[in-house]
């Protein structure tokens, strides 16, 4: 492939290894009221928008998971850092997962930790994923880059003037099989989850207002 694109990717990946998402100690310790929790996530996750008019949550899409069950309800319309923290979860799982899986994934956490007197909380969870997230970084820059050398090498035989396109087209297609097969790794473990007491999950996430796709 020729340099711009090694240099696009070069950009892409530095980005990538220097992205640092919220902190734990970013979270304000003190309750928030909805205006607030939206400019504190505009603010803190403006890197991740592919296009500048993308939203990253709006008060509406608060309502839905509060609605849903993904969000426990505020108090006195006000958000605790807990609320912050798993908004932040549900920010991440929806780029690629209906509201129905996601609420399967993290109903069992806030039933059992949210605002919890046990010494483990939500904020424990967080900060403990948000390290393993932090050395995924480099392990993932790593198959990325074997994924473009893989791909920099394919289609030797075919007609010069569309080679770049095609080699192009092997990159984003390795990077796509990847994507589905840890999919389908996340959809099994999603429905091998045991059930709540008192709980009955919709798996499929293809029926009820949960599994619909998300409308901002």
């Amino acid at each position: 492939m020729q340099k711009e694109y090694t240099k696009l990717l070069s950009e892409i990946l530095n980005k990538m290894a220097n992205t640092d998402h919220i902190r734990p100690g970013d979270i304000p310790d003190i309750d928030l009221y909805m205006d607030q929790v939206t400019h504190f996530m505009d603010e803190h996750l403006e890197h991740s928008k592919r296009y500048e008019d993308d939203k990253i949550l709006t008060k509406t899409m608060i309502n839905n998971y509060t609605k849903n069950k993904l969000l426990p309800p505020p108090e006195k319309k006000r958000y605790t850092k807990e609320h912050m923290l798993v908004l932040i979860f549900i920010y991440y799982f929806k780029s690629f997962l209906p509201l129905g899986d996601i609420q399967a994934i993290l109903k069992p956490v806030t039933s059992y930790f949210f605002n919890s007197d046990q010494d483990y909380n939500i904020q424990d969870i967080y900060s403990e994923i948000y390290a393993q997230g932090k050395e995924q970084i480099g392990k993932t820059i790593r198959d990325i880059l074997n994924s473009y050398h893989t791909a920099a090498n394919s289609f030797k035989d075919c007609p010069e003037e569309n080679r770049e396109f095609m080699q192009v087209f092997a990159f984003i297609c390795i990077l796509s099989f990847d994507i589905y097969l840890k999919k389908e790794v996340i959809e099994n473990m999603i429905d091998s989850l045991p059930q709540l007491p008192g709980e009955q999950k919709d798996r499929s996430g293809k029926e009820g207002k949960a599994g619909k796709r998300e409308k901002s």
